[in-house]
């Protein structure tokens, strides 16, 4: 938030900024979304709907399960959120007690750790590397468990790193924490943004697994504060109570319009997209590489590369803002576990911006002290 604040600042002062610290698609909706979205506007549709979201949007994830991933999802179990941070507090709720110990990854998205210290629970961090793709293993899950122990929050693909947990990895996962009658909630919020690995869900593997999602990323929606949650059976009432009283329901033309999202149409631009993301990558990787940027592990999802700087992070990106105006996120952001050497470069920008933002890294890599 330091160096989003700055940034702003010196684009005040007339200084043209690169934004790489921002997580979210420049793209917008879908114009079938959007249009769908201003129908419902026009038509007056903006009443509260069902706390677990409208039918005709359940049944479209549903739908979309069975498409894309072959996997039968019950309607029943699928759950529309106010966005996937809707989405991740209830289910949190739901699971969590006082004392309740909860693994996460470190370095990983810093709303895991938040959720569960919201409701009196303790986050145990599990310190992810980059020989592990900085996802946890099931080695590091069966040696952090203990009596406290309620489940493991993950995200494939990861923020900040970019990198998916293996299928096999995680199904061992999903049954040790069967095995001791915990609970497994997986982030599948970039899960449409891969490259060179087809996109896959944890759905179907063992024991009490929740799947977290959104329309935010891959369907370049975040301002609509729409996600939805895919729960077993037996936990959707109780979702459903914690939900009335936490956000009454999700809103309702952002459902209206996210019922195009999955229609052949938007399908098509999605991908294109997805195919716009994977360049970027593909140009901005090598840049920072060039510029003595280490990246411990070459990402294949989100839009994200986690890179080490070689030196504290934080002034890394404040000199780098200052000098060539380029604006990246400090590791540290993201937990204590080998951070403070790390930087997010999240290529959210068009190409001509990160050509641009390529060069300037490399300038001010030529002008940096190297330690």
């Amino acid at each position: 938030m330091d160096v989003l604040s700055r940034a702003h600042a010196l684009e005040r002062a007339g200084r043209h900024v690169v934004h790489l610290e921002i997580g979210e698609p420049d793209f917008t909706a879908p114009e079938p979304v959007v249009e769908a979205g201003v129908r419902a506007l026009r038509e007056g549709r903006t009443a509260y709907t069902a706390t677990l979201g409208l039918p005709a949007l359940r049944e479209a994830i549903a739908a979309h399960y069975a498409a894309r991933f072959a996997r039968q999802v019950a309607v029943e179990c699928v759950v529309v959120t106010a966005g996937a941070s809707g989405g991740l507090l209830t289910v949190a709720a739901l699971y969590i007690d006082a004392g309740d110990e909860v693994l996460v990854p470190d370095p990983g998205y810093p709303g895991y750790r938040h959720f569960v210290r919201a409701f009196e629970g303790r986050a145990r961090a599990l310190d992810v590397s980059a020989a592990d793709n900085f996802q946890p293993t099931a080695a590091m899950v069966r040696a952090a468990w203990g009596g406290r122990t309620k489940g493991l929050i993950l995200g494939s693909p990861s923020n900040p790193t970019g990198t998916l947990i293996e299928r096999a990895e995680l199904a061992r996962i999903a049954e040790f924490i069967a095995s001791r009658g915990g609970v497994l909630i997986v982030d599948e919020i970039y899960q449409g943004l891969t490259y060179g690995a087809e996109p896959w869900t944890a759905l179907g593997l063992p024991g009490e697994v929740v799947v977290v999602n959104s329309f935010s990323k891959y369907f370049c929606m975040t301002g609509w504060r729409l996600g939805w949650v895919v729960l077993p059976p037996h936990a959707v009432r109780g979702f459903e109570k914690l939900a009335q009283h936490l956000f009454i329901s999700a809103p309702a033309a952002a459902q209206h319009a996210a019922c195009a999202a999955f229609s052949p149409e938007s399908l098509a631009i999605l991908e294109r997209r997805r195919g716009e993301f994977a360049r970027r990558r593909d140009l901005l990787l090598p840049a920072l590489k060039e510029a003595s940027l280490a990246v411990p592990v070459e990402p294949h999802g989100a839009f994200y590369i986690y890179a080490d700087c070689g030196r504290d992070a934080r002034e890394y990106c404040i000199q780098l803002l200052e000098r060539e105006a380029v604006a990246a996120t400090p590791g540290v952001d993201f937990g204590a576990n080998g951070t403070a050497h790390h930087v997010r470069f999240a290529y959210t920008r068009a190409l001509g911006e990160l050509e641009e933002a390529a060069r300037r890294i490399k300038r001010f890599a030529a002008c940096a002290p190297s330690a």
